[in-house]
């Protein structure tokens, strides 16, 4: 009979600045893969946004996210290989955490600020789309808002993207 050996972990988990505005599939990205391996999540925080040292796959700026957990030392191989073989994750790095005692890693624990912070930034993209003078995308083939005169057609001009400030700005010249 093997007695497995369950250990601490510090997890480093890079993702492209293009999932700052859907943090949550973050968040559940990580948990997934923790739990394919039945890892154990201690605290999972959002570390940081920065600018990279270099260019990861076209990105120049990433997110962060700190997470500590517990899992038995023969599945970090396949918590690794999921993570290496992800299509969301630019980078990751784990290491062992037995220099922290249980406390600590639950200290650092951020779940609460995050979920702030994906509720703000849900509630902030919701206000953008219902404020007048946001841009307006017209696509070639889009019918013309119901609001203008004349009959619906199809349009031929490329993408054009109109802001208030930029109609205001083409008036005054």
């Amino acid at each position: 009979m093997t007695d497995e050996r369950i250990n601490a972990y510090e997890g480093l988990f890079l993702f492209p600045q293009t999932i700052g505005g859907d943090l949550q599939a973050a968040v559940d990205h990580i948990k997934e893969i923790l739990a394919k391996s039945d890892a154990q999540l201690i605290s999972l925080r959002k570390w940081d946004e920065r600018r990279l040292a270099y260019e990861i796959k076209g990105n120049k700026r990433g997110v962060y996210f700190l997470v500590y957990f517990r899992a038995a030392r023969t599945t970090l191989a396949s918590i690794e290989r999921s993570c290496n073989l992800s299509e969301l994750l630019l980078r990751s790095m784990i290491v062992r955490a037995d220099q922290l005692t249980q406390e600590q890693m639950e200290s650092v624990d951020g779940t609460a600020e995050l979920a702030d912070e994906i509720k703000l930034r849900a509630d902030q993209e919701a206000s953008r789309i219902e404020t007048p003078g946001a841009a307006v995308v017209s696509r070639p083939g889009d019918a013309p808002p119901a609001d203008k005169a004349g009959p619906a057609t199809k349009q031929a001009a490329p993408v054009t993207i109109e802001t208030e400030a930029a109609t205001k700005d083409a008036a005054a010249t």
